[in-house]
């Protein structure tokens, strides 16, 4: 049995390694995989510029995605096999209706313990106390800068600063912590405002994480000619004071943490390209179409959705994927490279 596709073309040549065929889930690198990160949709309310083109994409049709049963009959698969953490993405998750139902029904999963959602906040201020009520743990946010007009701008959707900074008051007064501010850093765009985010950390518990832009095939241009990489933007905060490296709140990513003494939040890095840090990977990604990714980049999918239609077990599919986790991802900047195809990140739900 084998479901293996490749994003946008034909069966790839993959290598293989052995896994244990049953307990809990290893790779063939000896990696525990506990997490998932599901995406929902692969449609967004902004167009932020290296994410997504400005005209959108060919947007996947309803009967494509999977349903919100089918969704927990995968992550209620998974979970027998020792998944405990999921996070729900897109695309922009809130934009799929009554995402409340599916965050019940993950979990009413036995062994998932941990349930967050990305988001760009801009649905938040509405929906924040009913996806903490449902059973939503943790928020992490996109805000890619602290002034109104380059939010805009960044995310090519006027009037997105007010939603966001409501959803994000919203998500505070429902009891969301830690709440965790992903910042893409990009130069000329919004580098400058590194130490302004650090800053607010010392008042807020924001615990803000300056990303590396990562390359798909749709911001080379981006990625090529506004990258910083992360020891540049600790340069930045350091010049608003000491940081003191820390365990930083809890989750499942890769990020690195400091704080300012006596912050009520913390500084975090993430750096795909200039500190590799697939070594320690314990997840897969479910994009909405159904297709069990074990890398965000490279073009290795394997297709749960259609076996599920089918009434057919999708454990062995899960099995075989971990057989062909890679050791790492292979990006070059400014480059297409290793990217696995992808247009935009909003395809897999990064």
């Amino acid at each position: 049995m084998s479901g293996l596709v490749q994003l946008g073309g034909a069966l790839p040549v993959v290598a293989e390694r052995p896994v244990p065929e049953s307990g809990p889930m290893h790779d063939g690198f000896g990696r525990r995989i506990e997490y998932l990160r599901i995406s929902v949709t692969d449609k967004c309310n902004l167009r932020c510029v290296y994410c997504m083109p400005e005209e959108g994409l060919p947007w996947l049709r309803r009967d494509q995605l999977l349903s919100y049963e089918e969704i927990a009959e995968v992550v209620r698969v998974m979970a027998g096999m020792g998944l405990s953490r999921v996070r729900i993405t897109g695309g922009e998750p809130l934009v799929r209706r009554d995402l409340p139902t599916l965050v019940r029904k993950i979990r009413a999963v036995d062994g998932i313990a941990d349930v967050a959602l990305s988001t760009n906040a801009v649905l938040l201020g509405d929906l924040a106390d009913e996806l903490r009520a449902a059973g939503v743990d943790r928020l992490n946010v996109s805000l890619d800068s602290l002034r109104p007009e380059r939010i805009d701008a960044i995310a090519r959707r006027a009037g997105s600063a007010e939603a966001i900074f409501r959803g994000l008051d919203a998500a505070e007064r429902a009891g969301f912590a830690p709440i965790k501010i992903n910042c893409v850093v990009m130069r000329g765009r919004n580098d400058d405002e590194v130490a302004d985010f650090a800053a607010v950390t010392r008042e807020r518990p924001w615990h803000v994480r300056f990303i590396e832009v990562m390359p798909t095939g749709d911001n080379l241009d981006v990625s090529r000619d506004e990258f910083v990489s992360a020891d540049e933007m600790l340069e930045s905060v350091a010049r608003v004071g000491a940081l003191e490296p820390v365990a930083g709140p809890p989750g499942n990513g890769p990020a690195r943490y400091f704080a300012f003494p006596g912050a009520r939040g913390t500084v975090g890095v993430i750096t795909p390209m200039s500190h590799n840090y697939c070594g320690t990977c314990n997840r897969m990604r479910l994009t909405a179409d159904g297709q069990l990714r074990p890398c965000l980049f490279g073009s290795i999918q394997t297709n749960l959705r259609d076996p599920l239609r089918r009434g057919d077990p999708i454990e062995p599919l899960v099995r075989q994927t971990l057989r062909i986790k890679p050791e790492r991802h292979w990006l070059v900047q400014g480059s297409d490279e290793g990217s696995g195809g992808l247009a935009a990140l909003s395809q897999v739900g990064g």
